[in-house]
């Protein structure tokens, strides 16, 4: 057998949720003198006929006992009996799968409700706009995801309506990639084909002692087939959920419940570890290196525009572009900075920035405060945001016709409050609404 590799670096990508498991510490380690599988190995490798059945049924019988109670479960739970139920299946998995992707069960739970009670068939979604789907999301991040449903339930309605059957169709429907299309086509219409997440990975890795980079196309490929192999022709949506359900809640990271597990009899990891005490569970699969996050700066000016009483005053946003991180979203005026700035550069970029793109001025200033700083994490971003409140006498704005335009609007307070922004934009309107807060109870004293 082949030596176990060191750790190796692997890019991990991501866009907008706030990274999740907790940091370790980097040791050396430990020597393994039984090392698991490298890439070479286990192409040629499979499970056995006999494993294989043992498997299937021990998972099956766990899953049926223990399996968590969650909304997208109980849709036509059991046999969907014509294909409106079977379609009303689908879309219901589809929502779950997509919201699940980068973010924690018990959070998509609430979020899934609301979803599914504003928009219960693809074709209520198809009829909404990305302002309305952006509004449901906001606070979950990777917004994109949000679009591909809109784009892809249009898609699908546009084609005839039907809900496509087999993952080959599914591919074909916008933002519908292999892993969705596989849960889809297994849950909703009973098509034997694998599904693999990081929980699936993490399970079979472990069950084969599969050394090799997770993060290499040729371990991902190859994990692929050992799924398909395992994979219960009869019950494959139950099998596909029960693999996640047990990397989920029992094969984890850093805490195996080992003792617990259906199909710990099958285990060459847990084998292995109790005839060396050097080998863990948790070594498998291999740690890779994260991707170092790039740090970014940001001043942010929550531009309010009084028009006479205070309570009628507006607030400007700026539209972002259609493609990039937080594609098409509503933000307050802001600018990249290189690096740490200071009050006077920040405030001579915005200023340059708000006269060039909407006519305001810095002569119609009534009030410019320093609010704060904020931190806001994204997967591999690390951005650090100065936040001022700009408040301008009038919304008299010219803007050149031969220049490019800024997608942009006024809104009131009421309008902001129901409006889909992302997690950043919020915190630093409320930080303006605690500052104003804070400022006038020192004031009334």
């Amino acid at each position: 057998m082949k030596k176990k590799p060191k750790n190796s670096t692997a890019a991990v990508a991501g866009t907008i949720t706030k990274p999740k498991k907790r940091t370790r510490n980097v040791c050396e380690p430990k020597p393994k003198p039984e090392p698991g599988f490298t890439t070479e190995d286990i192409e040629d490798f499979q499970f056995r006929e006999d494993e294989v059945g043992e498997i299937r049924a021990s998972l099956l019988k766990w899953y049926d006992v223990n399996k968590r109670d969650l909304p997208w479960r109980r849709i036509n739970d059991g046999d969907a009996t014509d294909d409106g139920e079977r379609d009303r299946k689908a879309y219901a998995v589809w929502v779950s799968e997509i919201m699940l992707q980068q973010t924690r069960v018990q959070t998509v739970i609430n979020y899934f409700n609301r979803w599914m009670e504003k928009w219960p068939s693809v074709h209520h979604l198809a009829q909404a706009s990305i302002e309305e789907v952006n509004e449901m999301w906001a606070g979950l991040g990777y917004y994109r995801r949000a679009r591909f449903l809109l784009e892809g339930a249009k898609m699908i309605v546009e084609e005839g309506g039907r809900f496509p059957k087999s993952v080959n169709d599914l591919r074909k429907v916008r933002g519908i990639g292999e892993y969705t299309a596989g849960a889809i086509a297994s849950i909703a219409f009973n098509e034997a084909v694998p599904v693999v997440d990081g929980n699936v990975v993490r399970v079979i890795a472990r069950l084969k002692t599969i050394s090799a980079n997770p993060k290499d196309t040729a371990t991902v490929k190859n994990i692929w087939r050992l799924a398909g192999q395992l994979v219960d022709v009869h019950r494959p949506g139950d099998f596909n959920q029960a693999l996640m359900e047990l990397g989920a809640t029992l094969c984890t990271p850093l805490s195996p419940s080992c003792s617990s597990c259906p199909v710990s009899a099958q285990c060459s990891a847990l084998s292995d570890s109790k005839h060396n005490p050097s080998m863990l569970v948790t070594d498998y699969p291999t740690k890779v290196a994260k991707v170092r996050q790039r740090h970014d700066f940001s001043a942010i000016s929550v531009v309010e525009i009084l028009e006479g009483e205070e309570d009628a005053s507006k607030f400007l946003l700026v539209k972002r572009p259609e493609e990039g991180l937080l594609a098409g979203l509503w933000e307050f005026p802001s600018v990249s900075m290189n690096g740490e700035a200071d009050v006077v550069t920040r405030r001579q970029a915005i200023d340059d920035f708000l006269k060039s793109s909407f006519g305001l001025s810095s002569s119609n200033v009534i009030e410019r405060e320093e609010v704060g700083e904020y931190v806001h994490i994204f997967t591999h971003i690390r951005l650090k945001m100065y936040i001022e409140l700009l408040v301008l006498r009038s919304r008299d704005v010219h803007r050149k016709e031969e220049k490019a335009v800024t997608s942009y609007k006024y809104v009131d307070t009421k309008t902001l409050a129901s409006m889909g922004l992302s997690t950043g934009v919020r915190k630093a309107y409320n930080m303006v609404q605690k500052f104003k807060q804070t400022r006038s109870n020192l004031i009334s004293r």
